[in-house]
């Protein structure tokens, strides 16, 4: 099973009163677990970035004004992300932006149905408890020392963990690894109940199968040599 854990950071709050993303950050699992592959893009907006937005993710118009616009990476992005589920924390905040960026493409919006929001699988797990990232990851005992600020990617990364523990934690690694290992050795049991392509030639003689005759007469009509 192919999934993607996927996070963005934008100029705003809202698509809608003319906020765009500015980056976009997402990581690759198979089964659960990371495969290596990701996915990382800063995105020139076209239009400026309110300090507010610049506290929070650190990336200045400056910084940003000479990257690809959304429409340059778009065809990268959906090629990354293919038909996986994507995994994300409060998804609505996220996925509105980005549809909203593939409508002004004219491009198809990603269906809501595709989409696993960890926050609401956080408030379902830990009810009343803060459940924003950095809080899980204290929760989790992941290291998020590296997060002195909002970043696409790093976040992805960090998610990936969270998401680990909020679907099973280690164990479900575990059972994972497990499967894995029984399969792999269902398959060496198998290959080593394989017939011989050409038979052994047998060790009796002559001699030795009429004596075994002799004995199993002896033994009477119940004989289970008889029954086998």
């Amino acid at each position: 099973m192919r999934e993607i854990i996927l996070d963005t950071e934008t100029t705003g709050l809202d698509p809608a009163t003319g906020d765009r993303i500015v980056e976009i950050g997402a990581v690759e699992l198979l089964n659960h677990l990371p495969t290596g592959r990701t996915f990382h893009v800063y995105v020139n907006p076209e239009r400026d970035m309110p300090r507010e937005a610049e506290a929070v993710h650190g990336l200045s118009i400056a910084f940003l004004k000479d990257k690809p616009v959304f429409a340059a990476v778009a065809q990268d992005f959906l090629e990354f992300i293919d038909d996986a589920a994507l995994i994300i924390h409060n998804a609505s905040f996220d996925m509105a932006f980005i549809n909203a960026e593939l409508g002004f493409l004219r491009l198809p919006s990603i269906p809501p149905e595709r989409v696993v929001d960890t926050l609401l699988i956080a408030r379902q797990k830990h009810p009343g408890a803060a459940n924003s990232l950095d809080a899980l990851c204290r929760r989790y005992g992941i290291d998020n020392s590296r997060r002195t600020k909002h970043g696409a990617l790093l976040d992805s990364e960090l998610l990936a963990e969270v998401y680990l523990e909020l679907i099973g934690g280690r164990q479900t690694a575990l059972i994972l690894e497990a499967t894995a290992t029984k399969k792999a050795a269902t398959m060496v049991a198998a290959q080593m109940a394989q017939h011989r392509p050409v038979p052994l030639a047998s060790r009796l003689t002559d001699e030795e199968r009429a004596a075994h005759a002799n004995f199993v007469v002896e033994l009477g009509e119940n004989a289970l040599w008889k029954q086998a």
